[in-house]
């Protein structure tokens, strides 16, 4: 099971463990490992990301989006995360909590990538099961939200493993590869979580 701890420094951010994997809020010495990976993966994350500027790798585009990521976290807007191999502490992909909405809704949308060398091995599924017990038991939240191309399989066998409900058909729901695209939309309620 899924625990926070704080890390040092305190202001760091929230640390959130699972199965072979940890996710924790990214940091500028995460860079070259990140625009290594990233480089790396890009054929094989463009037709599932936003398309990619010129400057997407450089460590100033890498600033501003740490930058971002902190304005999010102190405004209870939205939490980025690194995911990290347990053991080896190397890095193989990131999980985003976004678009946390309070009042009456109390929801989120949840999105990720992983690396091409670590896909379909099961440890994007370890950092979603990770990030549950988070978002409901932490931040308090009741509804996760998360969308797919209706063309990515592996997307979508990895929300439904994780007990997420496929609830529709978003229509151009998002820019995808320079489209927009439609999504297939899931979500999953505090609730299926205490079945």
């Amino acid at each position: 099971m899924a625990f926070l701890r704080s890390v040092a420094p305190p202001d760091a951010g929230p640390l959130v463990n699972g199965d072979r994997v940890y996710l924790r809020v990214p940091q500028m010495g995460d860079y070259p490992a990140w625009a290594e990976l990233r480089a790396q993966s890009r054929e094989f994350l463009t037709p599932w990301e936003p398309a990619w500027t010129s400057s997407e790798l450089t460590r100033a585009s890498f600033r501003r989006r740490l930058k971002y990521y902190s304005r999010d976290l102190k405004e209870d807007l939205g939490y980025a995360f690194f995911l990290f191999h347990s053991e080896s502490d190397v890095l193989l992909g990131g999980l985003t909590l976004s678009n946390v909405r309070r009042g009456v809704t109390q929801a989120c949308t949840l999105g990720y990538w992983v690396g091409a060398p670590y896909a379909s091995q099961g440890y994007m599924t370890s950092a979603v099961r990770a990030v549950i017990p988070f978002v409901f038991d932490t931040l308090r939240l009741h509804r996760l939200e998360a969308s797919c191309l209706p063309n990515n399989e592996a997307s979508i066998r990895l929300l439904e493993r994780t007990g997420f409900m496929r609830e529709g058909l978003a229509r151009r729901y998002l820019k995808i590869n320079g489209r927009w695209q439609d999504h297939v939309t899931f979500a999953l309620l505090e609730d299926d979580t205490r079945r």
